[in-house]
């Protein structure tokens, strides 16, 4: 049925009409409560955009945390600052600044002297010249908003999030996430605000040490727990003041101030009371009873979808049930229901695909960006076989070794995901997994051995599960190259396939084949090597010819991550281990 857009329009000219004599005494106190209302919705979003601020910082102050301890226990990194080995200390440093790019690092001496620096423009000479850091070297570790953060006093840089953790052997590691402009647009961009970081004194006024570019000037001097409407030239600005705990410090009372632009919102509330005015000033005393009927029902199915839209912010997908009013109301309401339908199908195919790869390459991909045909791009491939695995189905019926597949799927697929792989494909009782396709990362190569070491510690706790239950241990080989590949749709219109293909697969997979006759349980390829080799333990193995290829592949054997526990080898790998060939590849 056609909607009649004149319909509601009618009802609420009747109703307003036949109720001007009320609402012209009430109109006043409308007024106010339409303010008040924008004011609540206001205090609503801050807060909404405070806890935002506060999970967003937390993950940051986590990345800072763990990049301060990781290198604090780092025993190289301890080394080349109790030798005064600014270069190498400055060059271990590096790593982790390639990991987080965001934060800052001095490496400071016993007697408090700064031997070494990564990221920070004007280091100060004496860690003594940021008071409150000064006792860390001496083993008092300290976290804290600190006004210059790792810079220097005398530098007119950006407050910071300090961590100072000290060093077992005398000295200390002072990481800084800078509290930038840049920092505060990135938030500002997420949580929709615009945002000044402020410090209150004594006298109760705010000294602004950071603000987003459009923060309004004129708000500055404004901002309390209760958002406040501020006139800034011609424009009204809702402004309000949350205070993260995180950043308390030795600063004083540090808190954001965060400004939302309502000057269009506003405008219309005052246009709508002063529209009211105009139109209640003309009208009669006529039935109240009339329009307050009217206004009942229409409240009613206001009410209805308005209850129903708040399960759906809490993401339960319910229908309104629409009152037969035969205009826009009841249309709302069957609109309403068809977006619930909507959203519903939409968070069941993100479900699905959930399962099947990270939500950056789910994201990635329902937004269109692959395109057809396939494109070139630079990954690290990963093919996982059970060894003798066609004994192993011998021995057992099928229903209790899918259930063994699906058990070792499980474990081992979760980690590919966690590293930010994506599971290509299952062939029988082999992975492929893929790092770097459709999104390419600079860590792939990283990630992909870092998830082969937590494959092989996997394996060896889910070996242990398997021999309480008398189920013979399973044994695994690990290839892993990095190369170029066509990464693309394949298949038909019909049915395609997201997937990728070229040498770099193949010789993935001739690498995991070989693992058996080199006598290992991960080997990787040069180039995988060359690009990983500052992060892990490894020995080099022997040249191998493969098929398809002319040139020789040198492989390396795969030990573990560096600074952590080294891989567990398998009985067979131990019987036929020897000593590295090239001591220079594993490390101090």
């Amino acid at each position: 049925m056609p909607v009649r857009l004149s319909t509601v329009r009618a009802k609420l000219t009747a109703l307003v009409s036949l109720s001007a004599v009320a609402m012209l005494v009430a109109l006043l106190v409308l007024s106010w409560l339409l303010r008040k209302q924008l004011v609540d919705e206001v205090n609503d979003r801050v807060a909404g955009a405070e806890r935002g601020f506060q999970e967003e910082l937390n993950d940051d102050l986590a990345d800072v945390t763990l990049a301060a301890r990781v290198l604090a226990m780092d025993a190289p990194t301890s080394r080349a600052i109790g030798r005064h080995d600014a270069q190498r200390a400055r060059r271990l440093a590096q790593v982790f600044l390639d990991v987080y790019p965001s934060i800052d690092v001095l490496l400071v001496e016993a007697d408090g002297s700064v031997l070494a620096q990564v990221g920070v423009n004007h280091a100060p000479e004496r860690i003594d010249e940021i008071q409150e850091m000064a006792e860390v070297p001496r083993g008092r570790a300290s976290q804290a908003v600190v006004e210059h953060g790792c810079e220097s006093p005398a530098s007119d840089a950006p407050p910071a999030y300090v961590i100072g953790s000290s060093l077992p052997s005398g000295g200390a590691v002072i990481v800084c996430m800078p509290l930038d402009a840049e920092y505060l647009k990135n938030s500002s961009a997420k949580l929709g605000l615009q945002l000044a970081l402020a410090v209150l004194d004594e006298a109760n006024d705010h000294r602004v040490v950071g603000q987003t570019t459009d923060f309004p000037q004129g708000a500055l001097k404004g901002g309390s727990a209760v958002a406040t409407i501020i006139e800034v030239g011609n424009r009204s600005w809702a402004v309000a003041r949350f205070e993260p705990r995180q950043l308390a410090g030795h600063m004083g009372k540090v808190g954001m101030l965060a400004a939302l632009d309502v000057t269009d919102v506003y405008a219309i509330v005052r246009h709508n009371v002063l529209y009211a005015l105009a139109v209640l000033a003309v009208a009669g005393i006529l039935s109240i009873g009339y329009g307050s009927r009217l206004a009942t029902r229409m409240s009613d199915a206001l009410q209805r979808v308005t209850v129903a839209l708040k399960k759906v912010e809490q993401l339960e997908y319910v229908h309104v049930d629409p009152i037969k009013t035969g205009d826009e109301l009841e249309h709302l309401a069957i609109g309403f229901n068809r977006m619930v339908d909507g959203l519903k199908e939409r968070d069941n195919l993100r479900t699905t695909f959930g399962k099947y790869m990270t939500s950056s390459v789910l994201d990635h991909l329902l937004s269109g960006k692959v395109a057809l045909g396939g494109e070139s791009l630079k990954v690290t491939v990963l093919f996982s076989d059970i060894r003798s695995f066609t004994t192993i189905s011998e021995s057992m019926d099928p229903q209790n070794l899918v259930g063994l597949l699906n058990e070792y799927f499980t474990e081992m697929v979760s980690i590919v995901m966690d590293e930010g792989g994506v599971v290509d494909k299952y062939i029988g009782d082999a992975i492929m997994a893929v790092f770097g396709a459709p999104v390419p990362k600079p860590e792939d190569a990283v990630n992909a051995v870092r998830a082969a070491v937590r494959m092989r510690h996997a394996l060896r706790t889910l070996n242990e599960r398997l021999a309480m239950r008398n189920v013979a241990p399973l044994r695994t080989g690990i290839g892993i190259h990095t190369g170029e590949v066509v990464a693309g749709n394949i298949g038909s219109e019909r049915r395609m396939e997201y997937t990728v293909i070229g040498d770099a697969v193949n010789l993935a997979s001739r690498l995991e084949s070989s693992t058996k006759e080199l006598g290992v349980d991960v080997a990787i390829s040069e180039d995988t090597y060359a690009l990983t080799k500052h992060a892990i333990l490894a020995r080099t193995i022997r040249e191998i010819t493969v098929k398809g290829r002319n040139r020789p592949v040198m492989t390396y054997e795969l030990l573990g991550m560096k600074g952590e526990a080294p891989i567990e080898l398998s009985d067979s790998v131990k019987e036929a281990s020897v000593k590295p060939t090239n001591p220079d590849l594993v490390p101090e």
